[in-house]
């Protein structure tokens, strides 16, 4: 009771208080846990597509070097590319590690662009959101010749 005899009207706010703080850092930490799953998991799609733009890259030594030679850069079989990188993608175990991995090959003759992608099943699912995303890693590469 206070000086007026009245009850106090502010009795039970601190438990409603430290409800709402536990509930703001639960978001907070499944946001930041689930941030750092697709960060990590971005980082590893990146490294993948590096490797497999230069293993496409590397698919420019063919007959047509010998016979046509090069030029300033190497020309890149648009078949060939997408070969090498399936090779490379199954030689480093990518879909062992990535179950739902998928990727694309574009090439434009002297540049090849490989892009991968999979679902990351999200390790903290607040209610509301999806239980998965879809990560993406792309990487670019040429070969000039010196």
């Amino acid at each position: 009771m206070n000086r007026d005899g009245n009850r106090d009207r502010e009795g039970g706010t601190v438990t409603v208080m430290l409800v709402g703080f536990f509930l703001v850092i639960a978001a907070l930490t499944a946001a930041v846990v689930d941030a750092s799953a697709a960060f990590l998991t971005r980082q590893q799609l990146n490294s993948l597509a590096d490797g497999a733009a230069l293993a496409a890259i590397d698919g420019a030594q063919g007959q047509e070097v010998y016979e046509q030679g090069l030029g300033e850069l190497a020309v890149v079989d648009p078949q060939v590319a997408s070969a090498s990188v399936a090779d490379y993608l199954a030689a480093v175990g990518a879909h062992d590690d990535h179950a739902s991995l998928s990727y694309d090959v574009v090439s434009d003759g002297t540049r090849v662009t490989v892009t991968v992608s999979a679902r990351l099943d999200l390790p903290i699912v607040p209610p509301g959101w999806d239980a998965d995303t879809l990560v993406v890693g792309r990487s670019s590469a040429i070969a000039p010749v010196v």
